[in-house]
């Protein structure tokens, strides 16, 4: 498994595209009631605005593109509702697959899958199976997910794996158990829909993360927005705990002090 490091012990190279895009897909229903149309008409128009996004990261050289589908609270959302997204997770990933390994796409699906039906389950591991190899992007589909879950899974994770350290753990030992660990940390978080909190998503690795937000409703996202937010972006002064005059070229950098511990003593 690679390792991409923690930002909060080393500084990351900074690019002028993200290498790492995570998004909040927000706004399905409000943009179907609009248009007075039933919220699940919003999911599926969703999902044609995926595709086009992932084609638009691609164009502009994003490596990871990690989108929020399901997020562990959304169980609470009417039953009907609920039951036509996984519908609608099947059948995109019954049609959309193929499609991805053909364009040297690799899938990742991250959360407690435990919850969804086999057949579902089924799909997810065959698709990851079949695109594994590919590295043009990878994308993730966070479903079922919370960032808290996330933390608290991975930490009973490592205490089983190596109860004899307990108390003496460190970011790096944790790091292989948590769900993304197959991505490096994003550089920019986007959130549709205009609400401005990032509602549980990947809360250990959003801690550098530049935040982008928009009202535009999800299934009206396009390159151009897109564009806007790297453009954003672009104009962040990244500095990882360091000053302003570190930055300034020629300056000296200091290592980051990573807290002193018994077992990276």
């Amino acid at each position: 498994m690679a390792d991409f490091g923690s930002s909060t012990q080393a500084v990351p190279e900074v690019r002028d595209v993200p290498r790492h895009l995570a998004i909040i897909m927000d706004g399905n229903g409000r943009w179907a009631r609009k248009r007075f149309m039933p919220r699940v008409a919003g999911h599926k128009r969703g999902v044609e605005t995926l595709r086009r996004v992932i084609a638009a990261c691609i164009e502009r050289g994003i490596e990871f593109l990690t989108v929020f589908a399901f997020s562990s609270e959304n169980w609470r959302r009417p039953p009907e509702e609920v039951s036509f997204l996984m519908n609608l997770f099947v059948a995109a990933l019954s049609d959309e697959v193929a499609r991805l390994h053909e364009n040297g796409i690799r899938l990742k699906v991250v959360g407690d899958l435990g919850r969804f039906e086999p057949r579902l389950r089924e799909l997810i591991a065959a698709g990851e199976r079949q695109t594994d190899g590919n590295r043009r992007l990878t994308l993730t589909i966070a479903a079922n997910y919370g960032g808290r879950w996330d933390i608290l899974q991975a930490a009973n994770r490592l205490g089983q794996a190596h109860p004899e350290r307990c108390g003496q753990w460190t970011e790096a030992d944790l790091a292989p158990y948590l769900m993304m660990a197959h991505a490096p940390e994003p550089d920019l978080f986007i959130r549709t829909g205009g609400e401005e909190r990032i509602s549980n998503f990947m809360i250990w690795q959003l801690a550098y993360t530049e935040l982008y937000f928009t009202d535009r409703l999800w299934p009206d996202f396009d390159a151009r927005i897109l564009d806007a937010a790297i453009g954003s972006y672009r104009k962040r002064e990244r500095r990882f705990g360091r000053t302003s005059e570190q930055l300034r070229p020629g300056a000296a950098l200091s290592p980051p002090e990573v807290p002193a511990s018994p077992h990276n003593a």
